[in-house]
């Protein structure tokens, strides 16, 4: 008995821990700090960055809720979206951060389906 109540706890912290990362990632305000540290952003452009991550992700979701479920048509939707995401972002970064940011979102090691930097509501690769 003891034994299945230690798996069964084993499982359980497993579960929260792993739900927990996952939250955290897609956190716009976490994915601005991540950001922050990888461009040195300043304290200001840190908070209109996850304000934009914040609107992009608020999007995202009701893409995903008008789209019910068809990947094709979300794919589709999206992408406007992170287009827009990426020119919001780049319009309040220095021209050296830009060129550091452009590097980013298209680096496939940091991108995850050429989102991770570029959105609001996937995670971020590089942290």
């Amino acid at each position: 008995m003891k034994r299945i109540l230690l798996i069964c706890s084993l499982f359980v912290g497993i579960a929260v821990a792993c739900h927990a990362q996952t939250t955290s990632a897609n956190d716009p305000a976490q994915k601005a700090k991540g950001l922050q540290k990888q461009l040195k952003l300043t304290d200001a452009q840190t908070a209109k960055v996850s304000a934009i991550y914040q609107e992009s992700a608020n999007k995202f979701e009701k893409i995903k809720t008008q789209d019910h479920g068809n990947t094709d048509k979300m794919l589709a939707d999206v992408g406007p979206l992170r287009t827009s995401t990426i020119k919001k972002i780049k319009a309040i970064l220095t021209p050296d951060q830009a060129v550091k940011y452009d590097k980013l979102v298209t680096d496939s090691k940091n991108a995850t389906l050429n989102g991770g930097w570029s959105d609001g509501w996937s995670s971020s690769a590089a942290k």
